[in-house]
């Protein structure tokens, strides 16, 4: 009995594991700093250790009141120019989640602080499609015939009676076709990816058995 529900929770804790690894990441920026005029680490040197993709969130600590975040074209972003902000946090405990690949500029909504370096930029990694594609499979080549031989002379066919053409050999006739090449690339994936329901489903089954 408790052999079978360990076994069960073992089957449950390792594929929710494995369904974690898909899950978006919240990602701190300044870390134990948050956003500040000056940080121990460059905010663009915090951002070069990170990998960032759609669906994360930047978290961005400050005091309210006091200091904002604001989400610009690269143009503001150089000139720290906080009159036209296509997004503006000013919470004092503010979130932006990434809708989409590419670079994100944010600057503090103080253009003194901007220009005294409180500012970031992050480049959201592109999202690789999937091969959809299959291997084209070749025309089967049909059997080639041989040309009819001609009898060697001397033979001993009688007189008046036509030479029969030689017909393709068994050999030459039931010659299969090629078979199809295969892609010389394969697709990669973790073979654990499709089963995750599967062994959740196993493990549950296996703990009301038991």
């Amino acid at each position: 009995m408790e052999s079978t529900r360990f076994v069960a929770w073992l089957f449950v804790a390792v594929a929710l594991q494995f369904a974690a690894c898909s899950e978006a990441y919240d990602f701190y920026v300044g870390g134990k700093d948050g956003w500040v005029q000056n940080p121990s680490e460059g905010y663009n040197q915090w951002a070069g250790r990170n990998r960032f993709q759609v669906n994360d969130t930047l978290f961005f600590k400050y005091e309210k009141g006091k200091d904002s975040v604001l989400v610009v074209t690269k143009d503001d972003y150089n000139s720290c120019d906080t009159n036209k902000p296509l997004v503006s946090l000013t919470d004092g405990g503010s979130r932006f989640k990434f809708d989409r690949s590419g670079p994100f500029f944010f600057i503090s909504g103080i253009a003194d602080r901007c220009n005294a370096g409180q500012k970031l930029i992050v480049v959201v990694l592109a999202i690789r499609p999937k091969a959809h594609g299959s291997p084209s499979t070749p025309s089967p080549v049909p059997p080639v015939a041989q040309p009819p031989a001609s009898p060697p002379p001397g033979s001993d066919t009688p007189a008046g009676v036509p030479p029969q053409p030689a017909g393709p050999s068994p050999s030459d006739a039931e010659a299969p076709a090629p078979a199809p090449s295969r892609s010389s690339s394969s697709k990669v994936g973790f073979p654990w990816a499709g089963g995750v329901g599967l062994v959740i489903a196993l493990g549950v089954s296996l703990l009301i058995g038991g």
